[in-house]
């Protein structure tokens, strides 16, 4: 033979065996062989006992609840108050002492209390006027220019009259925003008599507000 029909005859051997294996079983002998001892031990071994757990006791109900003590009911005990009623001659006897000590301690407040003073009342104060009718006081110029340029405005000036109704000093102490006429107004607060102010009846020197109003009609 040649190597090439051996060949050939080995295979169809080969392939021969085979089928008559799977046919007669010999297959699955050698695979039940295969499996490991171990899985054949897990599978066999029959399941560990679980522990009994332990059975409940009753408790008897009159071991847990306490027993309620028997109250003892007490009785109260009753006071004897005894009223006493003062006699009418006791009474007359406390009155006069309470009339005696209230009259004694009125005379020493007034003995040792200290003579108020009266406190003076503050003197009438009575400011300067410039509006009384015999004064003559003439009203301020309105200058020529400011009536041209349509200058309008209050001007206060703060002066201070004498004794004899005469100004003797006087400044501007709110100005109407023009010059011209604020200098109107210092000049005639200056030229004017004034009525002096009097303080509890006696003139005195004192300083006065003014206004002057410059309007154009």
């Amino acid at each position: 033979m040649s190597r090439n029909v051996k060949i050939v005859l080995a295979v169809l051997l080969l392939h021969g065996g085979a089928l008559w294996a799977l046919q007669s079983g010999l297959l699955r002998k050698v695979a039940e062989l295969v499996v490991p001892a171990e899985i054949l031990v897990e599978m066999a071994a029959p399941e560990a006992a679980q522990p009994e757990k332990p059975t409940p006791v009753p408790v008897p109900v009159a071991a847990q609840v306490p027993q309620a003590r028997p109250i003892t009911p007490t009785t109260p005990t009753t006071l004897a108050v005894q009223e006493t009623t003062p006699s009418a001659t006791e009474l007359a006897s406390v009155a006069a002492s309470t009339t005696v000590a209230t009259a004694h301690t009125a005379a020493s407040t007034q003995a040792n209390a200290p003579t108020a003073q009266a406190a003076p009342a503050p003197a009438a104060l009575v400011l300067p006027s410039s509006d009384a009718d015999y004064l003559n006081n003439p009203r301020p110029p309105y200058p020529p220019m400011s009536k041209r340029l349509r200058e309008q405005g209050k001007v206060v000036v703060r002066t201070l009259i004498g004794v004899d109704g005469a100004a003797q000093q006087a400044e501007i102490k709110q100005s109407s925003g023009f010059d011209r006429l604020d200098q109107a107004a210092l000049a005639t607060a200056l030229r004017w008599r004034y009525v002096p102010g009097k303080r509890a009846g006696v003139a005195e020197t004192m300083w006065f507000n003014l206004p002057f109003t410059f309007v154009l009609e």
